[in-house]
């Protein structure tokens, strides 16, 4: 008879958007390749795993990844192209789970069913590997276990084209050794203060007098001894949408016209509408990020009277809170803007359509 307990998989694309570059260029192959503006104010988006051997980390400035690895390759991102290869890794994950947990463009969680004896997890795992490299020709590393938590772990454990597989009798092994940081939710300030209290492991974690956590977790204690325990009951959730859908540009020069600002945040509005109907959501919150040229930065929102994926609907907004905070000013100077949106719903009361 079939265990009823479930096999849930993490998959998670190697350097997704490094990794797709050097597939459509094979010149770029085995060379480290950065991807990202490469002026004085870029910004990394992602790196190969050869220019990672050099510290080159996303969202590290340019200028230093350049410093860093000066032999790279810098690859202007084409995010379009990576949600069309995105389309299809997802329609391989479809294929092969009874639910999917969308996390990002490059990574899920999968619920494969039920834990079949007749059937070896990492046989599974391997096919889905090779389903995913014969669709997209691209390489991913999968964690799987009993639960999301463990399985999130695992397949950050064998990276790149790394394939993991932690039984249940097994869980407390893997997890003892680990460092407290890889457990999610602890920061480096929950790390500190906890490597102040002599934990440095999730073993040390899981064993730690309740006094002494109480005293490093505060009320997050129990939570995270249950995650040193390997205790998830959280369930895939194909229901799960994105919380929001953005837009950013960095630019090489400061601009200093409210202007030039307002015809940014016009185009990127356009973009955030068209994911919006791409996705077939609607949109109640609007979102504007401004950073000057001395790295501060501004985020403000505004809510909608009603929900909206029209691209004038949000820009006028987003243009308004531009104006709002230039209006306080004595000088503009913006290097990078944002546009998003956020209250995503994909059937709102139609009487709340903007």
């Amino acid at each position: 008879m079939v265990n009823q307990r479930r096999l849930i998989a993490h998959v998670d694309m190697d350097a997704f958007f490094a990794s797709v570059e050097q597939r459509d260029r094979p010149d770029l192959r085995g060379r480290p390749v950065i991807v990202g503006g490469d002026g004085a104010r870029g910004v990394v988006a992602a790196a190969s795993y050869e220019a990672r051997r050099y510290g080159v980390r996303s969202a590290m400035p340019a200028a230093r990844a350049r410093r860093l690895c000066p032999h790279a390759v810098f690859v202007r991102a084409r995010h379009a192209h990576y949600r069309e290869v995105s389309e299809a890794i997802f329609e391989v994950f479809a294929a092969h789970a009874e639910r999917v947990e969308g996390l990002s463009l490059d990574e899920a969680y999968l619920d494969l069913g039920p834990f079949d004896p007749a059937i070896l997890p990492a046989a599974i795992g391997r096919r889905l590997k090779q389903a995913v490299f014969d669709a997209t020709g691209l390489t991913a590393s999968v964690g799987l276990a009993g639960t999301k938590l463990i399985a999130k772990l695992a397949s950050d454990y064998d990276k790149p084209d790394g394939l993991t597989w932690v039984p249940d009798e097994t869980v407390q092994r893997f997890l003892d050794p680990l460092p407290i940081r890889r457990l999610p939710g602890i920061g480096p300030s929950t790390a500190g203060r906890l490597h102040d209290a002599g934990i440095f492991t999730v073993g040390q974690l899981r064993q730690g007098p309740e006094s002494l956590l109480s005293q490093a977790l505060g009320r997050q204690a129990g939570t995270f001894r249950q995650r040193a325990a390997g205790i998830d009951p959280r369930p895939v959730d194909d229901r799960r949408v994105r919380r929001s859908i953005s837009q950013e540009s960095t630019f090489s020069e400061d601009l200093h016209e409210l202007a030039a600002i307002e015809e940014v945040i016009r185009t990127q509005a356009a973009a955030c509408a068209r994911r919006l109907r791409e996705r077939s959501l609607y949109a109640r919150t609007v979102h504007l990020k401004l950073r000057s040229g001395g790295f501060s930065t501004l985020t403000r929102s505004q809510s909608l009277d009603g929900y909206t994926r029209n691209a004038e609907t949000v820009a006028e907004a987003a243009c308004a809170l531009a104006r709002a905070w230039a209006g306080y000013q004595s000088r503009i100077g913006v290097r990078l803007i944002g546009t998003g949106v956020s209250g995503l719903e994909g059937q709102p009361d139609p009487g709340q359509i903007l």
